[in-house]
């Protein structure tokens, strides 16, 4: 015991030498002068547009709580954390921290005390924005009114919540970088890629993350973990991209919520309505400007390999006629903007089949926006469709007008019935 003991400590002492050696230095840039985080109206309303851009109200607010008081609980792979108090209370929130502190968070995913934050706050994404904005933004998170409210400690699972592991994962997966422009591509692709890879953070969602929870940063889409969403393609990839969407459509469901080729809904309506929503055009059609430039990567969209049999499709087409066809129509094409189209619907023939699912058994609901300030919702079905059932819609759904995604099964309409809506 003593030698495995000992082992084990050289092993330890190893690790540190090894983190210590190898570790990416912390890369500092300073703000252009202490006018950049004063509290002028131009600086608050500057950062205000900024945490919009960012969503940062949505990790960093309880249920019912105040504002950027933290608490709200984030579930993962590892444990669940929970969003801190970013108002400027001195004692529980940012109220002693200094721009530089803040930049150091943002950039390096390092706290005020040293700490090394986790990446479900998503310094890899943004590492990436300018100091200037973190100065801004910072302005703005020391304008709002203090709250008194002590962060909760994060519940994650051993070894997870062990600072060393977590230094070796920034070592595997975390580099310090700035946003550097490409000029020849022009600004509005230049500012839609700030926004996406840096204050956006798309990837959060829409990447694949392994085991250890790294993502790709493809866009290339993901099933989001514990929450039960798959976040399709931002790609130009075939039926599971935006490489057909007219770029006025993708301007349409960031803005507003919804557009001729579907609807946001689930995590996607939250992120329109608290962020989205209030960007300028400008911004929003910038962001667009750069999906659509996005080279097409491996589709997870169907392949239209396996066939349904013919007596579940004809139960499937008598379900639809009697729940469905008189808001989607017997063509499958909707009624824009009320109801979406399920042809070419890229929500319905994803695979996995899980945001269709989810939407048949607990509703689907548009976020309410300036665009689109009264949205239909769609009724939830679980209390009327047993799994067999809303499978059978489901597989002719993705399998008429045109959609030739693989059928849905039953054993997979029961694995999301009882997932948790958030």
């Amino acid at each position: 015991m003593k030698k495995i003991a000992l082992a084990l400590g050289a092993l330890a002492a190893f690790a540190l030498v090894a983190v210590a050696i190898a570790w990416p230095r912390e890369d500092f840039i300073p703000a252009t002068s202490p006018a950049a985080w004063a509290a002028t109206p131009d600086n608050i309303a500057r950062g205000a547009y900024l945490a919009r851009a960012g969503d940062c109200v949505a990790c960093h607010t309880a249920r019912g709580g105040a504002e950027y008081a933290g608490g709200r609980a984030l579930d993962t792979p590892f444990g669940r954390l929970y969003g801190p108090n970013l108002t400027p209370d001195a004692d529980t929130g940012i109220g002693n921290w200094s721009a530089d502190d803040f930049w150091n968070a943002l950039h390096n995913g390092k706290s005020r005390d040293g700490r090394l934050l986790y990446p479900a706050f998503p310094y890899t994404n943004y590492t990436k924005v300018s100091r200037t904005d973190s100065d801004a933004l910072f302005a703005y998170l020391r304008s709002l009114p203090a709250q008194r409210q002590p962060n909760r400690p994060h519940e994650l699972d051993f070894p997870y919540d062990q600072q060393l592991l977590l230094a070796g994962w920034r070592l595997l997966y975390f580099k310090p970088a700035t946003f550097t422009p490409q000029p020849a591509r022009g600004l509005a692709w230049n500012r839609g890629a700030y926004l996406v890879e840096g204050l956006g953070h798309c990837s959060a969602c829409h990447s694949t993350r392994n085991r250890l929870g790294a993502t790709g940063d493809t866009l290339s889409g993901g099933l989001i973990p514990t929450i039960g969403w798959y976040a399709p393609s931002l790609t130009a990839s075939g039926e599971a991209g935006l490489g057909d969407w007219d770029q006025e459509h993708i301007v349409a469901l960031l803005s507003t919520g919804i557009s001729p080729r579907g609807s946001a809904t689930g995590p996607m309506a939250e992120v329109v309505a608290r962020s989205l929503q209030h960007l300028t055009q400008a911004d929003v059609g910038a962001m667009a400007t750069y999906l659509k430039s996005l080279p097409s990567t491996e589709t997870k969209a169907s392949d239209g390999g396996e066939r349904a049999g013919e007596q579940l499709l004809a139960e499937g087409r008598r379900l639809y006629g009697s729940y469905c066809v008189d808001c989607h129509g017997a063509d499958g094409k909707g009624k824009t903007p009320a109801y979406p189209p399920l042809a070419g619907n890229r929500a319905v023939t994803l695979t996995p089949a899980v945001n269709a699912i989810r939407i048949v058994l607990n509703g689907g609901f548009p976020p309410a926006t300036a665009g689109n300030p009264r949205p239909y919702g769609m009724p939830p079905y679980s209390h009327e469709l047993n799994d067999a059932q809303v499978a059978a819609v489901l597989t002719y759904v993705r399998a008429s007008w045109g959609n030739a995604a693989p059928p849905v099964s039953v054993p997979d309409v029961n694995r999301y019935r009882s997932v948790p809506l958030d």
